[in-house]
């Protein structure tokens, strides 16, 4: 295996391999941007179709999960199939399964396409990043590794902007018809740039079937528990049974992975202490990241009533900032200790996130601003250094294992990043709310700005309020509530993000580029 993939660095001119290259790049970002697409317009495909409202929420619990799944299979799948046809039989059959999902004309077609898609979208992620040190020398690896971070991270920035243009222009079937002609062209100029390799059906032979289907069922309970736990509890009793049967499948699975000459998944990557390192840079990145990119339009949608294309709009500026750092990152990443870039980008996200923490109800774009602009270009330090330090100094046989646990991790920490974020809102809205209605009802002044409430009712004001006046406060102090709640989980995100910087010492200083 080691000899296959050594062979992968092609022969090639360079120029067919930057276009092999960015054909993956394109469709890594076509699976990344349909999350945020469809996420905007949910209530509109509920709608057409008919859906409960209940049930909405499985048309992207369906992907996420079958996502999550493919990425640690990725390895398996290159071995099996090499970089070239794996990345062409998954983007052929994305590319089927948009179809699918914009001429479903039920629930549960609907949901199986979305199935077949997440599961052909997640092998697209870490395949790219294995190309980033197969394909490429080392000199050319920081570059192809930015310019694959940044159309990871731009996607969920410009999907709600996309999602809310197609949808108000044309219809929601766009959301999935706009995959088919990019995901045409990527497969044919990949399968005519990307470095022929002879597949290996003998990898079938040696698939642990067992480990496979007790990693899917860690996975997806992991997933469906993380889904539930905000609103059922976290000790509920469905909850827990969840975690219960992920801990017992995943450790089983562990076992059993450990003692085989031939795992499914190698989880022998993580007895590399830059690998470790690396993972764990990327799980707490995927704790801020997707953190940020969920709760902007949470605030912007439920407390300034804004639409989905108002929202991309006003998140374009994280993009914008990404793009502007993108060269600069490239350069210091040549030059500069990956340990250092990464321990500066993780502090400098923390503090972005953390100046979200202050917001008031009538926060908007320009209190937005230099948050997102701080965000922006921490990103690429938090993500092109730890992407070395991970996968940087590791044998070419052992890359595609070690690229698909790798961004599992970042996955894995974005899941649990929503799931604590709404466990935050949920819980901590109504006490904080009680708070805020025991300082108006004691005269706070402070409390009636921060609120909105009329300074004349409150300013002298002791004991309870009229029903009148009880009435016009009510909403205000719902809202004001939201918002405190809000800036906590900004607040939290921020914590764990700075938490980041103390695994940076145990990482070994990488080989110079």
């Amino acid at each position: 295996m080691s000899e296959r993939l050594e062979s992968a660095r092609p022969d090639e001119s360079p120029a067919i391999v930057w276009l092999g290259f960015m054909a993956m790049c394109v469709g890594m970002f076509m699976a990344i941007l349909d999350v945020q697409v469809v996420a905007t317009s949910l209530p509109t495909i509920q709608s057409a179709l008919g859906i409960d409202p209940d049930q909405m929420s499985w048309i992207q619990t369906a992907y996420l999960i079958a996502e999550v799944v493919a990425i640690p299979l990725t390895g398996f799948l290159t071995r099996l199939l090499t970089m070239r046809w794996l990345f062409v039989t998954a983007i052929s059959l994305f590319v089927a399964a948009s179809a699918g999902c914009a001429m479903s004309g039920s629930f549960g077609e609907l949901v199986a396409w979305r199935v077949l898609q997440g599961f052909s979208g997640g092998t697209l992620i870490p395949s790219v990043f294995s190309a980033v040190f197969i394909l490429f020398p080392n000199e050319r690896q920081a570059l192809a590794t930015t310019i694959a971070g940044v159309l990871a991270v731009l996607a969920p920035t410009v999907g709600p902007i996309v999602g809310g243009w197609l949808t108000q222009t044309y219809s929601w079937h766009w959301l999935f018809l706009i995959n088919i002609i990019p995901g045409i062209v990527s497969a044919i100029l990949a399968a005519r740039s990307l470095p022929r390799q002879a597949t290996d059906p003998s990898e079938l032979r040696h698939l642990d079937g067992l480990a496979l289907l007790l990693m899917a069922t860690a996975l997806t309970t992991l997933e469906l528990s993380l889904k539930e736990a905000p609103t059922s509890g976290w000790i509920s009793a469905y909850v827990l049974s969840l975690l219960t049967v992920c801990l017992a499948s995943g450790g089983v699975f562990v076992w059993r992975t450990l003692r085989r000459d031939r795992p499914i998944v190698d989880l022998g990557n993580f007895g590399d202490q830059n690998f470790l390192v690396g993972s764990v840079l990327s799980f707490v990145l995927g704790i801020g990241l997707f953190g940020s990119v969920y709760l902007m339009p949470v605030f912007l949608a439920f407390i300034r009533g804004h639409d989905a294309l108002e929202i991309g709009m006003t998140m374009l500026v994280t993009g914008i900032a990404q793009l502007v750092t993108a060269p600069i990152a490239v350069a210091l990443e040549k030059r500069m200790d990956a340990r250092l870039l990464s321990a500066v980008g993780f502090a400098l996200f923390a503090i972005g996130v953390g100046m979200s923490a202050f917001q008031d109800p009538r926060t908007d774009y320009d209190a937005m601003f230099w948050p997102q602009v701080v965000r922006g270009v921490a990103i690429m330090f938090c993500l092109l250094p730890p992407t070395r330090l991970a996968l940087g100094t590791l044998p070419p046989d052992r890359i595609p294992d070690a690229s698909g646990l790798f961004n599992l991790m970042r996955n894995l920490g974005g899941a649990i990043g929503i799931a604590l974020i709404d466990t935050i809102i949920y819980t901590r809205s109504e006490p904080l709310g009680q708070v805020l209605w025991t300082r108006l009802q004691a005269g706070d002044v402070e409390a009636a700005t921060f609120v909105g409430a009329p300074l004349q009712t409150i300013s002298g004001h002791s004991g309870s309020f009229d029903a009148d006046t009880t009435a016009l406060l009510d909403p205000l102090v719902q809202t004001a509530a939201s918002v405190q709640a809000i800036n906590e989980a900004w607040m939290v995100i921020a914590v764990l993000t700075g938490c980041a910087l103390l695994s940076v010492p145990f990482a070994r200083r990488p080989t110079p580029t």
